[in-house]
């Protein structure tokens, strides 16, 4: 099976390299010449896509392509894949599977509700609302075409390298305190686990919340990866949005419980990384 990654970054890293393990043959993007070559050079044969030229190698990918993820970060105007490769997308003859990764930030503030694919969209910010747009976008474009789009919204991303061990050793750790908050998080394998699940059994229009089981409070999570490697974790620090950067404060205004039955149900997939704790116990003894 051919498989093409559209954005080949960090969460998409993840799955290229499941896709490889499992005999996929795998062509990714990035944005400069030289990722490229250093993602080549690691085995992942990569192109450069800047958003906006199409190159002949790219083009043929794409036609010959059983499988496209797109993983880019969105432009401006929207999704740079949807805008640039719409043609050769509607015209690839085996392609079979559309994914794009999206986020849980399209449902906004539910004020710490239980929530599902079923919930209404109320993006907060204008980041989340482009989201929201391009989401539609693609349904859209699945249902005009005939082939099979499924949207992944994924939440707090964490894995090797990114995650509250990595910020506790480099110091960058906060324990801020906001009463009721919680947020859902989801591992890299996860992701890359559920798409593979979904591969197997495509339906267009599908729209799947990617999460753990435990939306928590964030202070608990810091304060569980600390023990783990034995150290203090910092101190409580009430929360207060005049101290942050404006994205980080706006991630504290939207507080829900987003619920991955849908997931579980459908694509048969079980959670390698449940909860945060066995995420973290795990890095922690890999030295991750």
């Amino acid at each position: 099976m051919k498989l093409v990654i559209i954005g080949l970054g960090y969460t998409a890293g993840f799955f290229a390299r499941a896709a490889l393990a499992g005999g996929f043959e795998v062509t990714g993007t990035v944005r400069s010449a030289d990722k490229a070559g250093a993602l080549s050079r690691a085995g992942i044969p990569t192109l450069v896509f800047d958003g906006f030229a199409v190159s002949s190698r790219l083009a043929k990918a794409v036609m010959e392509a059983d499988a496209v993820l797109v993983s880019a970060q969105p432009g401006e105007d929207g999704d740079p894949a949807l805008a640039c490769l719409s043609s050769q997308l509607a015209a690839a003859p085996d392609l079979r599977w559309i994914g794009y990764l999206s986020t849980i930030g399209v449902y906004g503030n539910h004020d710490g509700a239980w929530i599902d694919e079923t919930a209404e969209c109320r993006p907060t910010n204008a980041r989340s609302t482009l989201r929201l747009t391009i989401d539609k976008a693609w349904l859209a474009f699945g249902e005009k075409t005939g082939k099979p789009v499924q949207i992944f919204r994924l939440a707090g991303i964490y894995g090797p390298g990114r995650n509250g061990i990595v910020n506790l050793r480099a110091g960058t750790a906060r324990r801020l305190v906001k009463p009721g908050q919680v947020f859902n998080r989801i591992h890299a394998q996860d992701i890359a686990g559920v798409l593979l699940a979904s591969l197997e059994q495509p339906r267009n229009g599908a729209v799947y919340n990617v999460t753990d089981d435990e939306p928590a409070p964030p202070q608990d999570v810091v304060s569980f990866a600390a023990g783990l490697i034995g150290i203090e974790p910092p101190p409580e620090t009430p929360f207060d949005p005049a101290q942050l950067t404006p994205m980080a404060a706006s991630f504290y205004g939207e507080n829900k419980r987003v619920s991955n039955a849908l997931m579980k149900r459908e694509l048969g997939y079980a959670l390698r990384y449940p909860t945060y704790r066995e995420a973290l116990r795990a890095l922690a003894q890999a030295g991750e």
